[in-house]
């Protein structure tokens, strides 16, 4: 199986990423994590990423692409993976279709999370996030084990400054007329599956479980 997770920011691509792997075995491949791994290994590719983040540029479509081609081994492609925050752009999906091309192994599909307005907006003010490895909580939905205090490496949670409901209203409507082209690109291919974000994650998992049977991508 290989799939892409698109959705607006709070439609918990991460979280469902996670369980997928969990549940199905499948790779879980973050691009935010790997853009941290290569930038803190200060690899030729970690540098200039790290050139385009520390000046407040977006990272070009070309270097974004070759930084998950140079971590999308085929030992992984062949055992199936999920990916979260690639591509993000028309120009990344193509890039990512000329990767799985030359490995043999086309992408299956893409898998949207369509989630309202109202719940992204309640979904994100009660987000915590750590600001030493990047893992999110939600005070709600998702609570560390410790109030306060990350899992992973026990750093104080913090709330990102653009986590207040007028900004992350103004930030989902910039994200949806951004992801058009995207969208569009992937229905062109006939590949796009629009799913039901909202609910349970276990709610949410059994839909795109549902659709990977459907379309015989579980092997």
């Amino acid at each position: 199986m290989r799939i892409v997770l698109l959705g607006p920011p709070g439609a918990g691509k991460g979280s469902l990423a996670s369980l997928l792997q969990k549940q199905l075995g499948v790779r879980h491949v973050s691009t935010g994590d790997i853009f941290r791994q290569e930038i803190a290994r200060h690899s030729a590719l970690g540098r200039r990423v790290h050139r385009y983040v520390t000046s407040g540029r977006l990272v070009p479509d070309r270097l974004v692409v070759a930084v998950m081609a140079a971590r999308l081994n085929p030992a992984q492609i062949d055992r199936g993976i999920v990916l979260d925050g690639f591509p993000r752009t028309a120009g990344q999906a193509a890039g990512l279709d000329r990767v799985l091309k030359r490995r043999r192994r086309p992408l299956d599909g893409a898998v949207y999370l369509s989630v309202p307005m109202t719940v992204l907006v309640r979904r994100l003010t009660g987000r915590r996030v750590c600001p030493r490895c990047g893992a999110n909580y939600h005070v709600r939905t998702m609570k560390p084990q410790r109030p306060g205090r990350c899992d992973r490496c026990a750093a104080r949670l913090i709330i990102r400054n653009d986590d207040e409901p007028r900004t992350i209203r103004k930030r989902l409507r910039i994200d949806q007329a951004a992801s058009r082209p995207l969208l569009a690109y992937y229905r062109r291919r006939g590949v796009l599956y629009r799913i039901k974000g909202a609910g349970p994650l276990d709610a949410v998992f059994e839909r795109v479980h549902r659709v990977c049977r459907r379309h015989g991508w579980l092997g």
